[in-house]
């Protein structure tokens, strides 16, 4: 009686995830705003702009892509793996990955992510290197590099656990 009450209690409690990919929307808000923000801030500069200017505010554009799907993808799987399946109507465009990313997959996919916009960090200071320090560079790189072989040591530690 009291282990199955322990038990349903414990399993009801992964409701209180909700809120918090519920939440994440909201970062995605924001980050839309960022986005759109900077383009508006851009706009009358537009045409007296240099190209590597140009290059630098599409490499953070895409930054913010990037990092809003890494929110959609870590709210809807998280949610869907951790809290309650998504229900979508018959006939409803449904996203093909959804229900097919298990917590391992979802880790590799967060974990690409990150090298993907630490790429981008690490391009847009290559165009700037002329005004950053070498020694800044050199962590960049550094940091870079851990994010790496992060995510190549989490992907071969998952490939061993299929095996």
């Amino acid at each position: 009686m009291i282990e199955r009450t322990a038990e349903s209690l414990l399993y009801a409690s992964r409701w209180l995830l909700a809120p918090i990919y519920l939440g994440l929307s909201l970062g995605l808000i924001i980050l839309g705003i960022k986005f759109f923000q900077e383009i508006f801030h851009v706009l009358p500069m537009l045409i007296s702009m240099k190209e590597t200017e140009v290059v630098l505010l599409i490499l953070s554009l895409v930054d913010i892509a990037l990092v809003g799907g890494l929110l959609v993808m870590v709210m809807l799987s998280g949610y869907e793996n951790f809290v309650s399946s998504i229900d979508i109507e018959e006939g409803k465009e449904k996203l093909s990955w959804l229900g097919k990313l298990d917590s391992g997959s979802l880790k590799q996919k967060v974990a690409a992510s990150i090298v993907a916009i630490s790429s981008i960090h690490l391009l847009k200071a290559f165009m700037n290197a002329s005004q950053i320090d070498n020694d800044k560079l050199m962590w960049y790189v550094i940091i870079h590099m851990t994010f790496v072989l992060s995510a190549l040591g989490m992907a071969f530690v998952d490939r061993m656990n299929q095996h």
